[in-house]
């Protein structure tokens, strides 16, 4: 307890009825979660088996028992529930299921699999719009399962003809779930509320089980989590819920932040407790995120301080064009580290969507700085992408049969798995690799005569594009490649929308001119590279980039705002600082600024030390260059915080300055060696 602030021990020790702890970013309200728990146990009297405390992550539930563990001696703690609400959930429905109707060893369905089974759905219901929709009705009923809305109901108020089309198939998806004995990722809390709502005694029974809950990141829960929690501790209302409205930003998946001010409603004898010292940023970190958020509406109002130092002013600098920034954010992170001999983990990049880290990857690439992906998928891991490396590996290398066989049916040639096992055999037993089995005469008698068929053609076509890439100007055959196989035609067909394909299809002509680049690079220089040393290249930075997924090396840390939550990193940049980018245009459009801003505070308060915010004067857009417009976060922060950089000529000294800075500690390093 002597590690705790008084507001900390206050939270810690309130065990007489309900309790919210309004926790502030950086507040430490790990640490009040698990001494409650400790001082649950300990001081009250409650045994460990009473207790459940639920969260949204599986490691931050692996953290909490950890420390719980290192505390609470493991007799007392025995049968203490710390899990994510989907794990609560799935216990529920594995000890309840005779109540559900459910088989023992029910499946879970996951995103894909619920996804394949939507798509054959809407095939049977011969919707033109199908492929286009798919992931718009996946998300539709995820909804409706989060807002408990069952398929009945979504048919009943369905507003349209289109709503009433994807209630059906909602309809037929829950009955074809039941056939199969499965449930999805949403089941796992609706059929638990569905449960406790339907059967009397056996909530009872888990009210006897659970009689005391903590819940964190209270703010982040639905209106169907809302419904479990309260349905568990209605009857006590012992219970925590920590959370924080300001950090309030997963409305896409239906998180309402309301739901903190609800508690108020539905208990009213609940006591809130705010945490307002931050650990983590210095004062003109918090200063800054105190000012944005304090644009949004509140019912909780709270400021966030620290004993830390002022700190350095924030800078925002004013890039002339994507490339610019990338490149700036690079060099930036090179400077920063060579002058003040720090290591590349200590610096993390944040921005607003997935996209954005293309260029920054190949940038970051480009001056050998290592940095790790996490919240979103790199580039290289792209299905699109993946399916090109193929392609070029199979005409590098036409005896490379992972590559051959992950394209031989990409886009679909009715290559049948009958026929690829009867080529493996054949292959297997000559000895030799699938391309050079379809040369033998002695694979007619092992492959079907329709298939090999097929399959000749295929090895005939990859054989004259390989011979045309040594031939000719490799780029163009790259990029007549893609078109002689359709693979546009093929991504809209199997892409959510038409513009989720052509991003997709963007993908690879960056892939396609980063080969160019490569090539180009080096002409008429002692580093001229061929074809296949750039792609031999690529394929070895595609498998360093599948290297262990929890990688605590020193690497520059690159993930969306989303993604960041929950994390806090010395040196700080945001990216993109651009109105439609940061805010979001569908949110400026839909005039939900507020998640939005919410969005810019977590990213402000990732930051221990320094943060640095960029834009881009122009970018391009469709290929058009387009002039952009500087954030409105920009204009909501301090001005007595910031340093703005990139405005004119004032910038030019400073840059050489910094330059000769650079150079000297780049030499400092070399001669250390």
């Amino acid at each position: 307890m002597n590690k705790l602030n008084p507001r900390q021990r206050e939270a810690v020790r309130y065990a007489d009825g309900p309790l919210l702890v309004l926790a502030g970013a950086g507040s430490g309200k790990t640490s009040v979660i698990t001494r409650k728990i400790a001082y649950l146990i300990e001081e009250i009297g409650i045994p460990g088996r009473h207790i459940a405390a639920v969260t949204f992550t599986n490691k931050a539930a692996r953290e909490m028992k950890e420390r719980v563990g290192r505390i609470v001696e493991r007799d007392k703690a025995r049968g203490l529930i710390v899990s994510t609400f989907h794990n609560l959930g799935l216990n529920i429905i594995r000890e309840e299921h005779p109540h559900l109707g459910y088989h023992p060893g029910f499946s879970i369905f996951d995103a894909e699999d619920a996804k394949a089974l939507l798509q054959d759905l809407m095939l049977q219901e011969a919707t033109a719009e199908a492929g286009d929709e798919l992931n718009d009705v996946q998300m539709t009923i995820s909804a409706w399962k989060n807002a408990m809305r069952g398929p009945e109901q979504a048919l009943s108020r369905a507003a349209d003809e289109r709503e009433q089309r994807i209630a059906r198939v909602y309809q037929r998806y829950n009955e074809y779930l039941k056939a199969y004995n499965a449930v999805d990722f949403d089941d796992l809390i609706l059929l638990p509320v569905q449960l406790f709502r339907n059967c009397p005694d056996v909530l009872a029974k888990w009210r006897r089980k659970i009689r005391y809950m903590l819940v964190d990141e209270y703010q982040d829960t639905n209106l169907c989590q809302y419904e479990l929690v309260k349905l568990i501790v209605a009857e006590r209302a012992a219970f925590t819920v920590v959370g924080d409205d300001d950090q309030s930003i997963y409305a896409w998946r239906g998180a309402r932040p309301e739901n903190l001010a609800q508690l108020k409603e539905d208990f009213p004898s609940l006591k809130i407790v705010k945490l307002e010292q931050n650990y983590r940023s210095t004062g003109r970190i918090l200063r800054c995120a105190n000012t944005v958020i304090a644009n949004n509406p509140h019912v909780f109002e709270k400021a966030l301080w620290s004993d830390h130092t002022i700190g350095e002013e924030i800078r925002i600098i004013r890039c002339r064009n994507e490339d610019a920034e990338a490149e700036r954010i690079a060099t930036e992170i090179l400077d920063h580290k060579l002058k003040n001999g720090l290591a590349f983990r200590d610096f993390a990049v944040l921005y607003r969507g997935n996209h954005q880290s293309r260029l920054l990857e190949m940038k970051l690439q480009a001056y050998q700085i290592p940095y790790r992906m996490s919240g979103g998928q790199s580039f290289f891991a792209k299905n699109e992408i993946k399916d090109a490396m193929a392609y070029l590996r199979l005409l590098i290398n036409p005896d490379d049969d992972a590559a051959f066989l992950r394209v031989v049916n990409v886009p679909r040639r009715e290559i049948g798995p009958r026929t690829l096992e009867q080529l493996s055999h054949y292959a297997r037993a000559r000895e030799v690799s699938l391309f050079r089995a379809l040369g033998d005469l002695g694979a007619e008698a092992h492959v079907t005569e329709k298939g090999l068929d097929r399959l000749r053609r295929f090895a005939h076509w990859v054989q004259k594009t390989c011979e045309r890439l040594y031939q000719e100007d490799p780029v163009p055959v790259i990029k007549q490649l893609f078109t002689d196989i359709e693979y546009e035609e093929w991504l809209h067909q199997h892409s959510g929308s038409p513009k989720q394909a052509e991003r997709r299809m963007e993908n690879i002509w960056y892939l396609v001119e980063s080969i160019r680049r490569m090539l180009d690079d080096g002409k008429g220089t002692a580093d001229e590279i061929g074809i296949e040393d750039a792609i031999s290249r690529l394929v070895l930075r595609d498998m360093m980039e599948q290297r262990e997924e929890e990688d605590d090396s020193d690497k520059v840390q690159l993930m969306t705002l989303h993604a960041s939550k929950g994390l806090e990193f010395p040196h700080v940049f945001i990216m993109g600082l651009e109105e439609e980018i940061l805010p979001h245009r569908t949110s400026i459009e839909e005039g939900n600024i507020e998640e939005e801003r919410r969005l810019m505070y977590v990213g402000i308060t990732r930051a221990r030390e320094t943060l640095t915010l960029t834009y881009a004067a122009t970018r391009k857009q469709y290929g058009e260059k387009i002039e952009t417009i500087p954030s409105r976060f920009l204009d909501e922060l301090p001005e007595e915080d910031l340093r703005w950089e990139g405005l004119g000529e004032q910038d030019r000294e400073a840059n050489q300055k910094k330059g000769k800075a650079t150079l000297s500690a780049l030499l400092g390093d070399l001669g250390g060696l």
